[in-house]
């Protein structure tokens, strides 16, 4: 028989396996959001910004660094890298987003209201936060005792 001892877990110790946790659904959420450029590419294509072209191109490609980089994220040794190419990606893809806003484009018929695009740019930033967090661009825990 084991004998299973419970030894109380100190703050620093959870918030590790809480950024593994969240980098685990993090990354998988990007590994989604990103094959499913694949799958359907004609869905994201209208908010490319015309100004850059080549719709087909960019969501392709968007989709491949999200999926990269989702995978990245889960991996502890690659997270720091992962993160700040995450940073990268939301702030660029953002365009495609602010695109959607400004010009009022509808996706599968659907016109989003500006509360929705306000909550989507809210989410955007959090997620910035969080990939900062992740790779511990942002302090990661509350201290640390001299």
């Amino acid at each position: 028989m084991v004998l299973i001892r419970s030894v109380p877990l100190k703050a620093d110790t959870i918030l590790i396996y809480v950024r593994h946790i969240v980098s685990f659904l993090v990354g998988i959420g990007f590994i989604y959001i990103g094959v499913d450029h694949f799958l359907d590419p004609n869905w994201f294509k209208p908010i490319v910004p015309n100004i850059i072209g080549f719709p087909m191109f960019w969501v392709l490609l968007s989709g491949l660094c999200e999926v990269i980089l989702g995978f990245l994220l889960i991996l502890p040794k690659s997270r720091r890298l992962a993160a700040l190419g995450l940073v990268l990606l939301l702030i660029v893809l953002y365009s495609a987003n602010l695109n959607m806003w400004i010009n009022n484009i509808a996706l599968d018929g659907i016109y989003l209201s500006h509360t929705w695009h306000t909550v989507r740019a809210v989410i955007q930033i959090l997620l910035i936060f969080i990939a900062l967090w992740l790779g511990e661009f942002i302090p990661f825990t509350r201290g640390k005792k001299r």
